[in-house]
């Protein structure tokens, strides 16, 4: 009974993988169909092209789909063009291509998601073309116009066979998962903002490690739009505000943190008077919600909700208090407020309202630190030049295909970081196994069948249970011994089954894909521990530059990218450096633009050149001078919004000292 029971479990959880290697079977017998079809040359790039594109998310596959036609078309234009510039000069030509793999590594790491997949396939479609086109010792041989057309349209072929097939068995999950992990999280840090502020005093709790993990749980929703984004033209149209909600749900966080870190330094009786004023100002509306655990009543009317967050925001700015402790907790609220209103307009966005606002500014581009590319792009050059050469040396007859595999290689796994190496070697493990599988079937297999519908049957033997294994169990070689079997079987309108070919052609993918794994580990990729040092010492060094100049285009939006691309490896007071940096430089510009204003200038000019100094202790001296200045103002609004900002950068100043002084990250 316990045997048929478990029996019955396995068999329902391998249903869904099933159902994906049913998916990537029908995107490669798709796609090999209209490259037979249309008889073009090498008809198993198509192949490979629908395995390697297959997402089992609809989103993600029409998403990378189409960055990865983008790709191609770019990959194709470039080789024409290096071809066209080194016709006859075979070692220009060669550093040329080497110079734009390394290239197309460089901007894989710069970008993100599935835009970092366009500039890699870039990269290696140029290599794909060059290979077809080399003579047996690296001479230039045929029309390389001819040849990137030709490859294009069968690396095309293969992407849009993987979308078709996807779209057509999938309607996609990704906007609902969407909205409902959008919600969870509004509602989530709503709610311990709220009971922060009704906690005062000696039992108000350490909320750090839960900002922590939704500050976690904040930054995982980046690939999350990127699969909504793919699926809905609507949404790819209005996606800026989806980033705009995720940078909001980013400043909730910082005006929880700036309430929460001021309440426990204030004397138990003032905090608790304090913060009840400012939780009695809250929207009712919002109130209310915050008692209901079903997340329905925050999708009931989004547009509604935002519209009572920017009343709130207007009640907080405009509220008549007499200390700039109050203010502080006033403004900080009303800015929690405003990163609520740009979540909840992403709610509504995903909830279709069609009164919705638009959105008019525009996506910026933040790279967190060029090192990690800058070293990619070096392996990726060293890499497709050795592999040259000793293609060249020996004069291997499939030396060009190694190349190609060294160049996929080496540019597919430059953006993964810590993972680059084991990713390397788990798709060597992967080949070395679809070989076998590929062999096995070459071999045994497809010389007793004769029709399309045969040979589709024969690759599905394999392609099927492959890819429910690599989903079912998951695991590093698995992934690629299914996405790499076609290129390996290197199936032909009029197969030939050369023994020797074949293991020639197998032994040269493994040697390129081995090759690139060995200068993995040779070049390997920038430390998790350095790169949390360079990513805390860049912040400081443009926080530093901040304070000079007094100005800094979108610092929230440089250090957001900064947080982002923190390593999972960075403990929490590192984490923490990070977020006190970005509350520290938006005091900075706010109470900049405050004493000019006030014609207070001598003072915040001390200050902030004790802070870019290095000097915290001597900042804060100044800061307190600066506050008897504005104290002469009395209960001037203005006056009191600066005193307070001058308490928010004192406290972060005097907590993270150490790291302001001298940059160290403990």
């Amino acid at each position: 009974m316990f045997e048929t029971g478990r029996l019955k479990v396995e068999l329902q959880n391998a249903g869904p993988a099933l159902l994906s290697g049913l998916r990537l079977w029908a995107s490669v017998c798709l796609a090999m169909y209209v490259a037979f079809w249309l008889e073009l040359d090498e008809p198993s790039w198509a192949g490979t092209a629908a395995a390697i594109v297959f997402q089992t998310t609809l989103g993600a596959s029409l998403r990378k789909s189409w960055f990865r036609l983008v790709g191609t078309v770019v990959g194709g234009i470039a080789i024409v063009i290096l071809t066209a510039c080194f016709p006859q000069d075979r070692v220009l030509f060669f550093l040329s291509l080497a110079l734009w793999g390394g290239l197309c590594a460089f901007v894989s790491t710069v970008l993100r998601n599935f835009a970092a997949y366009a500039a890699a396939l870039a990269g290696y479609t140029a290599a794909i073309i060059a290979s077809d086109q080399l003579g047996a010792v690296g001479g230039l041989d045929g029309d390389v116009f001819l040849l990137a057309v030709t490859r294009v349209t069968e690396i095309g072929i293969g992407i849009l066979s993987a979308g078709v097939v996807l779209a057509g068995t999938d309607t996609g999950r990704a906007r609902q998962r969407l909205t409902t992990l959008v919600a969870a999280l509004a509602a989530g840090i709503t709610t311990n903002f709220y009971e922060t502020l009704q906690t005062t005093g000696p039992s108000l709790q350490d909320t750090r490690p839960c900002r922590r993990d939704f500050l976690r749980r904040v930054i995982a929703l980046d690939p999350i739009v990127d699969h909504a984004v793919g699926e809905s033209s609507e949404i790819r149209y209005h996606s800026l505000v989806l980033l705009q909600a995720i940078d909001g749900l980013l400043d909730t966080l910082s005006g929880w943190r700036a309430i929460a870190n001021h309440l426990v330094l204030l004397p138990h009786d003032q905090a608790q008077a304090e913060a009840a004023i400012v939780a009695r100002n809250l929207p009712t509306k919002l109130v209310s919600l915050l008692d209901q655990q079903d997340l329905s009543c925050w999708l009931v009317d989004p547009a509604g909700l935002r519209r009572t967050c920017e009343a709130g925001i207007h009640k907080m700015i405009v509220l008549d208090v007499k200390t700039p402790s109050l203010r502080l907790l006033a403004d900080k609220a009303a800015e929690a407020l405003a990163g609520l209103v740009d979540a909840l307009n992403g709610l509504a966005m995903l909830a279709g309202d069609p009164a919705m606002p638009a959105t008019a500014s525009c996506s910026h581009l933040h790279v967190p630190d060029w090192l990690p590319a800058l070293v990619n792009a070096v392996r990726t050059v060293l890499t497709i030049l050795v592999a040259t050469a000793f293609w060249i040396i020996t004069a291997w007859s499939s030396g060009a295909e190694a190349i190609t595999f060294a160049a996929i290689s080496s540019i597919l796994f430059a953006a993964r970081a810590d993972g680059a190496y084991v990713n390397a070697r788990g798709f060597v493990t992967g080949i070395c196994i679809a070989a076998v599988a590929a062999a096995v079937t070459s071999f045994s297999v497809l010389p007793n069948l004769e029709t399309f519908g045969g040979f589709c049957l024969a690759i599905g033997l394999w392609l099927v249970p492959a890819c429910a294994v690599a989903i079912r169990w998951p695991s590093i070689s698995f992934n690629y011994m299914a996405s790499y079997f076609v290129p390996l079987l290197a199936p032909t309108n009029q197969m030939s089954f050369d023994t020797v070919q074949f293991y020639n052609d197998a032994l040269a993918i493994i040697s390129g894909a081995g090759a690139a794994a060995l200068f993995f580990c040779i070049i390997p990729p920038l430390s998790p521990a350095f790169r949390v040092r360079r990513l805390l010492a860049l912040t400081l060094a443009d926080l530093r530059r901040l304070a000079q100049e007094q100005a800094f285009h979108d610092w929230a939006g440089h250090v957001h990218s900064r947080i982002s691309a923190m390593p999972a490896e960075a403990m929490p007071l590192q984490r923490s450096h990070l977020l006190a940096a970005l509350s520290l430089g938006i005091e900075i510009l706010r109470l900049s633009s405050i004493s000019s204003l006030f014609n207070i200038n001598a003072s915040f000019t001390a200050a902030l050149t004790a802070l870019a100094r290095g000097k915290s202790t001597i900042a804060v001296a100044e800061l307190r001078s600066l506050d008897e200045q504005f104290a002469i103002h009395g209960y001037n609004p203005e006056a009191l919004r600066a005193r307070g900002s001058i308490i928010v950068i004192s406290e972060v100043l005097n907590a993270h000292a150490a790291y302001f002084d001298g940059g160290r990250e403990t």
